[in-house]
């Protein structure tokens, strides 16, 4: 779980006997063994398109294992493009990485998937270690095959759903096909991930990183 001191604004020594050991400041980083987020579009996607939602000042609504998601961002793509895993399949040192599904829920408060489609929550795991690295929220699915439910495992190109167009609400402002988009959400186990900064409108592809969970930045919204 991420610890108080990750939080903290300045840098607090800890002695241990006569070692001292040095606390990470705000903002840094320790060595870790990162993993590289995608984005969740198969095929070509874009960055904040509007230039109204990008992770440096985007909102957060999820939260997982107590805490509110580390950073957001909607990357667009007309409806009907395959929704997929943002996760990579090998961290930094080629540990092999396992994704599972664990959420599966209308995303929209009201609960009805016509107001903005499925939430499905994906977990990511270090099957060298068995360390539990970090999850992702991907909102805004339509068509969600009837395989993708909490517990099943999903490799890289496993089709979570479809980008779609859904009515206009409070939950999804949204007038036109250029508009539709998938609205992502990601958070560490252990401190927190980081967002490779983009301008707005940037054309993305299956092999553009977009962020990175298993480091250990020390506050939300951080950048790479």
């Amino acid at each position: 779980m991420k610890f108080s001191l990750a939080r903290a604004a300045t840098a607090l020594v800890l002695a241990v006997g006569a070692a001292v050991v040095p606390v990470t400041p705000a903002g840094a980083h320790a060595t870790a063994d990162p993993v590289s987020v995608y984005p969740p579009i198969q095929g070509s996607s874009t960055w904040d398109r509007f230039g109204l939602s990008g992770p440096g000042g985007h909102h957060v609504v999820f939260s997982n294992w107590g805490y509110m998601n580390d950073w957001s961002v909607d990357i667009y793509r007309n409806p009907g493009a395959t929704v997929v895993s943002p996760f990579g399949t090998k961290s930094a040192a080629g540990h092999a990485i396992a994704v599972k599904v664990v959420t599966v829920r209308p995303g929209c408060a009201t609960g009805n998937l016509a107001d903005g489609g499925y939430r499905i929550g994906l977990e990511a795991r270090d099957t060298a270690t068995g360390a539990i690295l970090a999850r992702a929220d991907v909102m805004h699915v339509a068509n969600k095959p009837s395989t993708i439910v909490v517990g099943a495992s999903v490799g890289p190109w496993t089709k979570l759903g479809e980008t779609g167009r859904f009515r206009y609400s409070s939950c999804y402002q949204v007038n036109g096909d250029s508009g539709a988009h998938i609205h992502l959400e990601v958070i560490n186990q252990h401190r927190y991930s980081c967002y490779v900064a983009r301008s707005a409108n940037t054309a993305l592809t299956d092999l553009t990183v977009i962020g990175k969970v298993g480091v250990h930045y020390s506050g939300q919204r951080q950048r790479c």
